[in-house]
C-alpha cells in the first residue's frame, strides 16, 4: 500500500482532517503530496498550508543550540547557572546544556503549569522550582528544553526566534518555518484542538498551553512550519546538515546515544519508534503531539515527512502511533526499492 493510501484511509476513519507529506534523499524529494482540508468544515489542505510542528520545535531548537556550540559561544558542558543568575542556588544550577539536549537533566516532563500560571513570568518562577528527580537516567522533559531556550538565548544576545531564523531557518531558505505567525496567515494553518482551555478550536496559534503562556515562543513547542520548508530541512540533515550546521556536529548530534535519546533528536527503535520497521540504527527522528514527525536515516539516504492535525478536534485518539509505523514503511519502501 501507498504512503498515500495509508493515510486517506486513516482520515477516513477520522484521525485526522489534513495531511501533507513527503519522503526523499539528499538528492531531492521522491514522493509528495497533500490530502484533506485545513479543519473538517475547511478548505483544502495546500501546499503552503501552516502546521503547528508541536514538539518538532525542539531539534530545530537542538540545531540551533548546536550551532551556538560549533562557533564557541556555548558548549556542551556548559551549567544552566553559568548562562542564568535566577538558577544560581537551585537544585538546577548544575544542570549542564547536554543533559538538558538528551532528556536526562532530571528536570520533570510534561508539567501541565499552564494550570497554575497565568504570565509567562508566573511560569518561569514555576519552572526555576520545579525539584529535580532523585532518580537518574531519561525523561523526556519539555521543562528542560524551555529552560534549554533560555540558556541559548543568553549565549547567543539574541531572542529564541531570532536565533533559529539566523542559524537555522533563513539559511535553508525555510521562508515560512517561524514561531509566532502573522494574523494574516492564520487562515491558511491547520486547525488543532478544540481547546476546552481556550474555549474554542485553536487555528494559527501554538497549541501547547505552556508554549501560549510563554508567548507563543518556547524551546519545547510553538514552531509553525510548511511541508515544502521541513522537507528542505530532511533533504540539508541527508547532506549531513549542509547550510547549518558542519556534518561532524551532526554527527555529533545525532550518533551521541543516552537511553535512546541523541541531542534533540530520538534514535531510532524498530520494535518501539514511530519510525517504522525498516530504518537502520543511525536513523533519528522527532514527532510532535499535534501529529508532525520527520525522520532521517543517514545509512540509508532518506528522509520522511509527515504533517497531520491529528489532535482536531480532540486529542483523545492514539492511532497516529500505528499510522506513523505504517506510512514510513512505505515511504521508506517506495524510495529506496
Amino acid at each position: 500500500m501507498t504512503a498515500g493510501r495509508i493515510l486517506a484511509r486513516a482520515r477516513d476513519k477520522g484521525e485526522f482532517s489534513g495531511a501533507a507529506w513527503a519522503y526523499g534523499t539528499s538528492a531531492g524529494p521522491v514522493g509528495r503530496d497533500t490530502l484533506g482540508t485545513l479543519r473538517w468544515d475547511g478548505v483544502p489542505v495546500g501546499d503552503d498550508t501552516l502546521w503547528d510542528l508541536a514538539s518538532l520545535t525542539k531539534p530545530i531548537v537542538g540545531l540551533a543550540v548546536m550551532a551556538l556550540v560549533e562557533s564557541g559561544e556555548l558548549t556542551l558542558d556548559d551549567t544552566v547557572e553559568s548562562h542564568l543568575p535566577r538558577y544560581a542556588g537551585t537544585d538546577k544550577a548544575g544542570v549542564t546544556v547536554f543533559e538538558l539536549l538528551t532528556h536526562t537533566s532530571r528536570i520533570p516532563g510534561q508539567q501541565p503549569l499552564y494550570r497554575r500560571c497565568p504570565t509567562r513570568e508566573d511560569l518561569l518562577d514555576a519552572l526555576a522550582g520545579l525539584p529535580l528527580r532523585e532518580r537518574q537516567g531519561v525523561e523526556y522533559s519539555s521543562q528542560g528544553f524551555m529552560i534549554l531556550a533560555l540558556v541559548a538565548e543568553s549565549a547567543a544576545g539574541v531572542p529564541l526566534d531570532q536565533l533559529v531564523r539566523e542559524r537555522v531557518t533563513a539559511p535553508l531558505s525555510m521562508d515560512d518555518t517561524r514561531f509566532l505567525l502573522p494574523e494574516h496567515d492564520r487562515a491558511r494553518a491547520a486547525a488543532t484542538e478544540d481547546c476546552p482551555w481556550r474555549g474554542r478550536v485553536v487555528q494559527g496559534t501554538v497549541h501547547d498551553e505552556n508554549a501560549e503562556v510563554l508567548g507563543g515562543v518556547a524551546g519545547h513547542a510553538g514552531m509553525f512550519g510548511t511541508l515544502d520548508d521541513l522537507a528542505r530541512l530532511g533533504q540539508a540533515l541527508c547532506g549531513g546538515g549542509a547550510g547549518v550546521i558542519a556534518p561532524r556536529t551532526l554527527a555529533v548530534m545525532t550518533g551521541t546515544r543516552t537511553g535512546g535519546r541523541a541531542l534533540a533528536w530520538q534514535g531510532h527503535e524498530p520494535r518501539l519508534g514511530s519510525g517504522g520497521d525498516l530504518l537502520t540504527a543511525s536513523a533519528y527522528g522527532h514527532d510532535g503531539f499535534t501529529g508532525t514527525s520527520l525522520w532521517v536515516d543517514p545509512e540509508l539516504d532518506f528522509y520522511a515527512v509527515l504533517l497531520t492535525n491529528r489532535v482536531h478536534p480532540s486529542r483523545a485518539s492514539d492511532g497516529i502511533a500505528r499510522i506513523r509505523r505504517t506510512f514510513h514503511n512505505a515511504a521508506v519502501t517506495r524510495a529506496l526499492p
